[in-house]
């Protein structure tokens, strides 16, 4: 996701009713997020859907590292040599 430009990606609700269309067409063409206020506070975030998705599998695989990090700490891990062998095995069949 490109890195967000406050003078042109933060947008009041009014703006944006108006201007719908220009703003759906900016998020998709700069791949950038759109904030939009309400009375002055954040209220929403526009996303082009293929930015969205990457956003989303890159918090997935954190989520999964996470997830091995502990399993680890707990002492739920596998060696290498019992994971390649693992591995192995599978590929086998």
């Amino acid at each position: 996701m490109q890195r967000l430009r406050i003078d042109q990606d933060i947008r009041s609700m009014s703006e944006f009713r108006t201007g719908i269309a220009s703003f759906l067409k900016q998020v998709h063409d700069t791949k950038r997020p759109l904030i939009i206020t309400q009375h002055g506070k954040g209220a929403a975030v526009l996303l082009d859907v293929g930015e969205y998705e990457a956003m989303q599998e890159k918090l997935e695989l954190l989520q999964d590292i996470q997830t091995s990090i502990s399993q680890i700490e707990n002492g739920e891990g596998v060696t290498h040599k019992d994971a390649r062998e693992m591995i192995l095995s599978r590929a086998a069949k």
